[in-house]
Order: structure tokens, then C-alpha cells, then sequence
């Protein structure tokens, strides 16, 4: 295929030629890598990915092509690809459409035939950089042989571009109307086993799924709601999903958050969810230096001394004590007291917490990762299991 030559630029002025891959033309955001071997559709298709350039580190990208079944939502996301081969045609059984045609027929601007390898060591040395990929009409005479000129304007367009940090982006991703996802396999056409009131911040398809195969009925609500909103289906709990931007952007969800623990719901989150509890109970958050993006971090669950493999996606973690349970700062220990659950081992970054004096837990990673691995579905269920011993003691309480 006669590609046109393209470049991605990064903020420090570090530059890589290639060709274009999917839409010609000019893109920019905030260049991340993920070590996943798999998933690549679900990658695309997750809003957490909203604003960024997405670089794959596995080299060959494409050849199980596009389907109908694993996006996890209704578009593609990402600001812009990164891959260095991409398969010359889909070779699954699943596939119904090749990635490049996708990524053309979305407007996704890419690049291959570069070292992908040589990007990600320079973001793992420099941290996550905003950058440019350029292409075609986008490119100054001189850009794709990386002449200094051409490149120095290319970076002065990069960092005019807005930063991640600060960057408020639930309302480009959440839902625009409330919408019902009912029980389903097992559980299809009987009474729901719990009600639940999900808030969208970029939720994945495949979290209200499961909930669904579970017995629950779940109730994915805007991001503007209100408390009152929640409330009028009458939940057992209350979920807040995974999002991109910054959680210390996030005022009006995290206000939202503190009346549902206001309210004695169970509350359960994953990924932005997690880092809007840390912050609701009066914790920091802090910017990492490059993100954990992958299906391959290993989380050491406290509680049970387990191990287990989990899928990432998050360049914002939460900043508390790690060693013994603490008073919640906020406001004077409203929410009484909380400890980390789950921490990285690679790290030892904080990945799950819980609330000891109330009914609210988190983690950072995706125990719903389609693409694998599976080792912390569990939490679903566990959070069922709060919500339906949290139902029961409040009829005890009011009889």
C-alpha cells in the first residue's frame, strides 16, 4: 500500500517519521502507551481514552480486524493510533471489518512503520508528553525527514494544545439520556435480584453487562444527575464508572458522590470512579508519571494476600496512607475511616480502597476487561453482595 508519509511530534520536540495509518490529516492529545498484546478494539472503543494518542506496544496490530460484539462503546475514542505493523488484511474468524477501515471511516488520524518501541522508552524516561501525529496536507515541507524547522513548528502546535492535567472531559463522554440495561441470561424476564443507579463517566458496555448476568437491573444515569435522579428508581447502590480526565476537575461528581454516601447507599467504583472516592473522602490525587495502561499490571489484594492480573487504564491515582487505616480528612472525618485494599506491585501505587464505617468501596483497574484478564470479576459480585446485606439490614432497622 503507497502510504503518505507522516510524523508524530511530541511536546519536548522528539519526533518520529512513519506513514499514515486509518484518516490522513492532523491530530493531537496526550501520547500513552498500553502493553496489551489484545484488546485493541476494546482500547479504542473505551472513553477513558478520550483526548489521547494511543501507542501500542505490541507490534503487530490489526489482524483479528473489527467487529460488531467487543467495542465497549458506540465510537471510537482515542485522539489518534499508534501502531508499527499493522496486518495487511483480518485473519479471524470474528472479524467483520478490517481496523484500518474503521479507523478511515471515523476520522482517527494514525501512524506506522516506526519504532514504537524508541516512543515508548522516551515516555517511560520523560512521562506521558502531549504530541501531534501529521500527515498528508498536515505536513511542512521538510516535516517527514524530520528536518529542525519543520519539526519546531510542528512542536509549537503540540504545545498549544490543552494539557490533561485540570482537563474536566465527562461531559464529552457520559450519556446523554438515562437508559435501563434489565437482567439478563438466568436472570432474563424475572424480578432483579438489586437496583442499581449507575453514573456514566465513560462507562465500557461490557460493566452494565455483567451487572446484568448477575440478576441486577441497572439504570445508567447522565453525569449531570442529581441525588434526586438516582432516587427515583429506588437503588439498592450506587455506581460511578470509569472516565477520563482529571479527578480534581471533577467538582460537580464529586459533590454529586458525597451526597450518596450522605444517603448510606452502597457505593462502588472503578478506575475515575476510585479516584472521585479518594477525593470525595478528602484525599489527594496526583498525576502518574506515564499511567498504567495494560492487561498485565499485577495487584496485591490485602486482604487476601492474592496476586492478581489486572487490566489498566488510568494516569491519575490517589494519594493516601498506604500502611494503616486513616480518619478521612474531610471534613473532619465525616465519612470516618478508610484503608487501601489493593495496591501495584510494580509501584505500590494505590489501586482499591474501602470506607470501614461505610458502605463504599473502589478500585482503579477493570475487573469487567473483555479482553482479559478476569482474575478480579469477583468484585461484582461482592458489591451485590453489599448491596443485598445492606437491604436487609435496613428492613431489620425499619420493622
Amino acid at each position: 500500500m503507497d502510504r503518505p508519509d507522516a510524523v508524530i511530534v511530541l511536546e519536548d520536540g522528539f519526533a518520529l517519521s512513519g506513514k499514515a495509518f486509518g484518516a490522513a490529516g492532523r491530530t493531537l492529545g496526550e501520547v500513552v502507551f498500553t502493553t496489551g498484546m489484545t484488546g485493541y478494539q476494546e482500547s479504542l472503543t473505551d472513553p477513558s481514552y478520550h483526548k489521547q494518542i494511543l501507542v501500542m506496544t505490541a507490534p503487530h496490530i490489526g489482524n483479528t480486524g473489527m467487529n460488531t460484539t467487543d467495542p465497549e462503546s458506540s465510537r471510537i475514542w482515542v485522539a489518534g493510533f499508534v501502531v508499527r505493523d499493522p496486518a495487511r488484511r483480518a485473519s479471524n474468524w470474528r472479524a467483520e471489518g478490517e481496523l484500518e477501515d474503521e479507523l478511515v471511516d471515523q476520522g482517527i488520524v494514525g501512524i506506522c512503520d516506526l519504532d514504537t518501541r524508541a516512543l515508548t522508552l522516551h515516555i517511560r524516561e520523560k512521562g506521558a508528553l502531549r504530541g501531534g501525529i501529521f500527515s498528508a496536507d498536515s505536513l511542512p515541507v521538510g516535516a517527514s525527514k524530520l528536518e529542525p524547522h519543520a519539526i519546531a513548528t510542528l512542536q509549537s502546535i503540540v504545545r498549544d494544545s490543552p494539557q490533561m492535567a485540570g482537563a474536566a472531559l465527562t461531559s464529552e463522554v457520559t450519556t446523554d439520556s438515562r437508559y435501563v440495561i434489565a437482567p439478563s441470561g438466568q436472570f432474563e424476564d424475572k424480578p432483579p435480584l438489586a437496583t442499581l443507579a449507575a453514573v456514566d463517566l465513560g462507562i465500557k458496555s461490557r460493566t452494565p453487562e455483567i451487572l446484568a448476568s448477575l440478576g441486577v437491573e441497572v439504570h445508567i444515569f447522565p453525569a449531570s444527575s442529581t441525588l434526586e435522579d438516582l432516587q427515583s428508581v429506588h437503588p439498592d447502590g450506587v455506581f460511578f464508572s470509569n472516565g477520563p480526565g482529571d479527578p480534581a476537575a471533577a467538582t460537580r461528581e464529586i459533590e454529586l458522590l458525597r451526597s450518596v454516601l450522605d444517603s448510606g447507599l452502597p457505593y462502588f467504583g472503578i478506575c475515575f470512579g476510585n479516584q472521585l472516592l479518594g477525593r470525595a473522602l478528602g484525599y489527594g490525587t496526583y498525576k502518574l508519571v506515564y499511567g498504567h495502561r495494560g492487561v498485565n499490571q499485577p495487584v496485591l489484594d490485602r486482604a487476601t494476600g492474592k496476586v492478581e492480573i489486572t487490566s489498566h487504564n488510568h494516569g491519575f491515582a490517589v494519594d493516601m496512607p498506604l500502611d494503616e487505616p486513616s480518619l478521612t480528612p474531610y471534613n473532619e472525618g465525616q465519612y470516618g475511616r478508610a484503608e487501601v485494599t489493593h495496591v501495584d506491585l510494580n509501584d505500590n501505587v494505590v489501586e482499591g480502597l474501602k470506607c470501614l464505617d461505610i458502605p463504599a468501596f473502589s478500585v482503579q483497574y477493570h475487573p469487567e476487561a473483555a479482553a482479559g484478564p478476569h482474575d478480579a470479576g469477583h468484585l461484582f459480585t461482592d458489591f451485590l453482595n453489599l448491596m443485598l446485606t445492606h437491604r436487609q439490614s435496613t428492613q431489620r432497622g425499619n420493622n
